[in-house]
């Protein structure tokens, strides 16, 4: 979200995402948003630098129900209803995280938010999005990042590193590849959960990645 600000929340970026988003559920698809917060504050970088890391975590959380609200803000302005639910009880701003209750939002074809992670620290926002995905029932995790794919190096530092077009859980964990955290990975694995690592900012990417084209990298 924070686009090549680098921090904050660019609402160019949002409404680009909110776009996207409503084409999809437009045409009737089921969407639960997981939205981390490392635009705002990173609760492992603040661990890094000396902060208590179950402090930082929580403090992280809260960053990803600012983002949260910026997303739903973003949905409602083009008319896509919309529900917030954080996994930390503040009733003021969202509806507490309940399984039920979000399967049934998403049954109204609304766009169901989730914030705070798992509202527990040291679980990161991948954890989150496959723990999410497996309690409502979904067919796959969309991981939307800013590269086009999983590489055996970062691409960003290695011109020579490899993308590849599918790669299996097993893999990913005994190489230690960067797509999500091996307890994400783990979870998705032991529930034959699919996950597509694709480029969210490449336009029309988020629609080809649920419609099952071929893009970024399919992780089985």
């Amino acid at each position: 979200m924070a686009g090549d600000l680098g921090y904050g929340i660019d609402t160019d970026v949002l409404k680009v995402i909110a776009e996207e988003i409503k084409e999809l559920n437009g045409a009737g698809i089921q969407i639960g948003l997981v939205v981390g917060g490392g635009n705002i504050f990173r609760g492992i970088k603040g661990a890094t630098k000396g902060m208590d890391r179950a402090s930082a975590d929580y403090m992280g959380m809260l960053a990803t129900v600012l983002n949260c609200l910026a997303l739903q803000d973003a949905l409602e302005h083009l008319g896509v209803h919309t529900r917030v639910q954080s996994a930390i009880e503040m009733r003021e701003l969202a509806e507490v995280y309940i399984r039920r209750k979000a399967i049934r939002h998403l049954e109204k074809c609304r766009v169901v938010i989730f914030g705070a992670g798992t509202g527990n620290p040291y679980f990161t926002t991948d954890t989150t999005a496959a723990l999410r995905a497996m309690e409502v029932g979904c067919e796959v995790v969309l991981k939307a990042t800013n590269v086009d794919g999983v590489y055996d190096d970062d691409p960003k530092k290695n011109p020579k590193a490899k993308r590849y077009d599918e790669v299996s859980y097993i893999d990913v964990l005994q190489k230690g590849l960067k797509v999500m955290d091996s307890t994400a990975i783990s979870l998705c694995m032991d529930n034959q959960l699919p996950i597509v690592v694709f480029n969210l900012r490449e336009k029309g990417a988020l629609k080809k990645a649920v419609m099952g084209e071929q893009i970024g990298t399919l992780v089985r």
